[in-house]
């Protein structure tokens, strides 16, 4: 299997992240470049992209570094800590999304981009 790797750029920290082999995954890598504006909600980052899909095996609680697609508002969003929405130590998205992939450096370094930033995502060189 061929392992597609992403580049996440936003305020001057780049992460790179690999995505699953998911129907979600799939049409966003097809999507790639994105370009967006920031939204922040807790310690999770969200922005919508021009890529319209229905829920695909949807996660109520993720882990830190996971990629979610949110099909309620057609939104990428990166987690790396609690959110409005978490109980405990739980990340819990606002409803069910489809986790397409992992960041593999550290996702808290996430937690300096600011609210509208502009954030680009990209394929990784040789993905």
């Amino acid at each position: 299997m061929v392992i597609r790797r992403i580049r996440i750029a936003a305020s001057g920290i780049h992460v790179i992240a690999e995505l699953n082999n998911t129907r979600t995954a799939e049409a966003i890598w097809e999507a790639l470049p994105i370009k967006g504006e920031v939204s922040l909600w807790g310690e999770g980052i969200y922005f919508p992209i021009p890529v319209s899909l229905e829920l695909e095996e949807g996660q109520e609680v993720v882990n830190i570094g996971d990629l979610g697609y949110w099909p309620k508002g057609s939104a990428f969003c990166i987690f790396f800590g609690a959110t409005p929405m978490s109980r405990g130590e739980e990340i819990r998205p606002a409803s069910a999304v489809n986790v397409f992939g992992k960041v593999i450096d550290d996702a808290i370094q996430l937690r300096r981009v600011a609210s509208g930033a502009e954030i680009v995502i990209q394929r990784e060189s040789g993905g």
